[in-house]
């Protein structure tokens, strides 16, 4: 876990907090280049947008991408504090993200090696670098935190 991942990893995790206080589901993401610096940040609003495809991940690739006037995001790490599902990993993929880095591992959802390998088929012609596990208790916290409240 390297300095630049932990600190992008801090900042998704504020987004996480800000889904959660609106009643989104918390997960935060963080789109960078190689360097650490921020591009584009975004958390869920699934609920607030009537969207089933506004999960962080693909919100901040959306960002990114409009502000870089590229849909291709070839030198980008993208920081987010759940394991992507099906679709996110699959639009990170077509936006040939250099490496995604994740906190929580999803059991029920996972498609980066949770549930699902997606970053190790060999029939895509992209392959995502991999960093998971980072801050990865206090993902878990904000998720168990969220769940429980919500159960009350």
């Amino acid at each position: 876990m390297s300095d630049i991942e932990t600190r992008l990893m801090s900042l998704a995790l504020e987004q996480a907090r800000q889904a959660g206080k609106a009643g989104e589901v918390p997960v935060g993401a963080v789109l960078a280049d190689e360097q650490g610096e921020v591009i584009a940040s975004a958390s869920n609003r699934t609920i607030a947008l009537c969207d089933p495809s506004a999960h962080a991940e693909i919100l901040a690739l959306r960002a990114g991408a409009e502000i870089l006037h590229n849909y291709r995001l070839p030198n980008c790490i993208l920081c987010v504090t759940l394991e992507p599902c099906p679709m996110c990993a699959g639009a990170l993929i077509w936006a040939r993200v250099k490496k995604v880095v994740f906190g929580a591992n999803d059991s029920k959802a996972g498609a980066l090696g949770s549930v699902l390998s997606l970053h190790k088929e060999t029939r895509f012609n992209h392959r995502l670098e991999i960093s998971s596990g980072v801050l990865a208790e206090q993902s878990i916290a904000l998720l168990q935190n969220f769940f429980a409240m919500r159960r009350k």
